[in-house]
């Protein structure tokens, strides 16, 4: 896919009508700003590389300097979307509420962490959340640096390993699952908040192992070989299901401050939303089922703000459907 191959941020020229019916025939005109998540960035791209084709006036930047970033630049009032590959923070809802910056959650999808092996590799097929552990805890730095020493039958070869930076939703969320505490991690390996580097390092690499987002293995299986966790294999189903250990929503964040003052947001989002499912299958992630899209929506419809989730990361009630009906 094109998108994936293209760097941090794409200026595009759109415009006019065409949203949900809402911009009616045209006149449509302003500057969008999004950043955040270098997972959802294809997504977000795709729907506005779709959207350019509509509209003439509006000019769309979309970045994807990491969902850390995004909030940042979201929250300080310099952007009117931000892409997310995690929940928002307790601190960062504290920067949006120190600069009077209200948001719509809204997830658009689904993903799950691919752990990614070079092609070559032909001895690993899987590997556990206790050996992932064993591998990427702040303990392994330094030591734990061989096939080995996470496997006893794998070969005595050192391995490589590629994973985002500390900006990175992808890093916080694996951190979490894995290690059990965000934001732990062995340091000694090589970091980057765009995934197309790190899909580059493990596939020029055969004694690498890396983790990114799901589209980014879907696009590039001719060098990459994705392990099954716990005995799960990521695919559309296993992801969809939650079977998949380190599966996750991405989301979309929209401030209702530039929602109000810029006339391009609201025409941009709703043809985002409406034609979600193509997008996503575009960039190849994962839909999300028709009754948590469906709340997903009215969300927005509804222009509910604030989060759904708990300090801790968790869905309120319990799984994220319940957590937006309560929330509405």
């Amino acid at each position: 896919m094109a998108g994936l191959l293209l760097a941090l941020s794409l200026v595009l020229a759109a415009c006019g009508g065409g949203a949900s019916g809402q911009s009616g025939g045209g006149g449509v005109s302003g500057q969008l700003a999004v950043e955040g998540s270098s997972t959802v960035l294809p997504i977000t791209q795709a729907a506005a590389e779709a959207f350019s084709q509509e509209n003439s006036d509006v000019k769309i930047s979309v970045g994807g300097a990491g969902t850390g970033d995004g909030f940042e630049a979201f929250c300080a009032g310099e952007t009117q979307i931000s892409d997310a590959s995690r929940p928002i923070e307790p601190e960062e809802q504290q920067a949006c509420a120190d600069k009077g910056i209200e948001y719509i959650e809204i997830p658009i999808a689904y993903d799950g962490i691919s752990v990614v092996v070079n092609k070559q590799n032909d001895f690993a097929t899987d590997i556990t959340l206790d050996e992932l552990k064993t591998l990427w805890e702040p303990a392994a730095e330094d030591k734990v640096t061989r096939w080995s020493q996470v496997r006893s039958e794998w070969p005595d070869q050192e391995i490589t390993l590629y994973g985002p930076g500390t900006e990175s939703g992808t890093f916080d969320f694996f951190t979490e699952e894995v290690v059990g505490e965000e934001g732990a991690s062995r340091s000694d390996y090589q970091a980057s908040e765009d995934d197309n580097v790190l899909v580059q390092g493990v596939s020029g690499d055969p004694n690498a192992l890396g983790y990114f987002g799901f589209a980014y293995y879907e696009t590039n299986q001719d060098t990459l070989k994705a392990l099954a966790v716990d005995g799960v294999e990521p695919n559309t189903d296993t992801i969809r299901s939650g079977e998949y250990p380190l599966s996750r929503p991405l989301f979309v964040y929209v401030s209702t401050q530039a929602l109000k003052e810029n006339k391009a947001v609201e025409p941009f989002v709703d043809y985002y939303l409406d034609n979600i499912d193509k997008f996503v299958e575009q960039a190849q992630y994962v839909t999300l089922p028709g009754s948590l899209e469906k709340e997903a929506y009215k969300q927005w419809e509804d222009r509910t703000t604030g989060t759904v989730f708990t300090e801790d990361g968790e869905p309120k009630g319990g799984d994220l459907e319940a957590a937006l009906k309560q929330s509405q």
